[in-house]
């Protein structure tokens, strides 16, 4: 049984074992926020993946549920004075009200004008992020955010909010993995393939579409609760059209329809920019060229390159 356990769970076991050895042996701060900022990103990720990669939904306004969380929080906690505790229900039903307002209507259009229908609702809750100064702050951003805490727990410490985080992308993807394998995922996987075929044998795609949209809102809504509680400060333009398409790069360059694709997009996105600072005005040249490559190189995303890889050396071990 034991055998059995770690065969089907070797993964998460070694994601669990990664996440504690790094937790140990980091000690500097900044590099925790870092680590910190790729399970925030990784959240993001892996709900856009599950919408994009497995329902075959294009979004290019994902940034506004990053927005919506991390300012429902902001404006509760500093403005309100509730705790954080009472601020993140209250985050993520924020979150999926909007979704599901907004993915009604939006989600009845497919291809090019799904995506700009998404665009222009990301634009307009940019819009109001930036307009809204008695709320938001306006386009100064929202300061005094308190630092977390959970009852009489607080996560002031970096190495404490790391594993809060990464805690919760564990959680995350177990949820995702039963998911996408239970009856649910297959259909979802259906309407990706063919919405028409899908609706023929029974299947309700706009009820599943709609549930996965709220449930990827849910997951960006949770990263920038999360987001918010570790700057302390936010502005509009940290949830604009370019966060929205990085988080769409993030799927694309890890692997759409992979859960684990999401970290690795996550963890090549954000660490990317902290590796070449060294060359300077050439910063976003060379970013940028790196991209083109990997997608060159692996059209299918980081996950399917590295798992072609490998089952090319098993079969040619010389």
């Amino acid at each position: 049984m034991v055998a059995r356990f770690l065969r089907r769970n070797w993964a998460y076991l070694v994601f669990l074992g990664g996440v504690g050895v790094t937790g140990c042996l980091v000690q500097n701060a900044y590099y925790f926020q870092v680590l910190t900022f790729i399970g925030i990103n990784t959240l993001l990720a892996l709900g856009l993946n599950l919408l994009m990669g497995y329902a075959g939904q294009i979004s290019l306004g994902h940034a506004a549920f990053y927005g919506i969380g991390a300012y429902t929080t902001a404006v509760l906690t500093t403005t309100w004075g509730l705790s954080p505790g009472l601020a993140l229900p209250c985050a993520l039903a924020i979150a999926a009200l909007v979704a599901l307002v907004v993915g009604l209507p939006t989600l009845k259009l497919s291809g090019y004008y799904l995506g700009m229908g998404t665009l222009g609702f990301g634009m307009i809750v940019h819009i109001l992020l930036r307009e809204w100064t008695e709320v938001t702050g306006g386009a100064s951003g929202f300061i005094g955010i308190p630092p977390l805490q959970f009852g009489p727990i607080a996560f002031t410490d970096p190495r404490a909010y790391f594993y809060l985080v990464w805690a919760t992308v564990l959680l995350s993807f177990i949820l995702s993995h039963r998911l996408i394998r239970s009856r649910v995922g297959r259909a979802l996987r259906s309407i990706h393939d063919s919405e028409h075929a899908a609706r023929a044998v029974g299947v309700d795609t706009q009820r599943l579409k709609l549930q996965v949209f709220i449930f990827s809102a849910i997951l960006a809504a949770l990263g920038g609760f999360f987001y918010a509680h570790l700057i302390n400060f936010i502005s509009p333009d940290s949830f604009n059209f370019l966060v929205s398409v990085r988080m769409v790069t993030m799927v694309v360059i890890g692997g759409m329809a992979s859960v684990w694709g999401a970290l690795l997009g996550a963890c090549l996105l954000t660490l990317l920019p902290e590796w070449l600072h060294a060359f300077s005005d050439f910063e976003m040249l060379v970013y940028g060229l790196i991209l083109m490559l990997v997608m060159i190189l692996l059209p299918q995303g980081l996950t399917r390159g590295l798992l072609d890889a490998y089952e090319r050396s098993r079969k040619n071990p010389s």
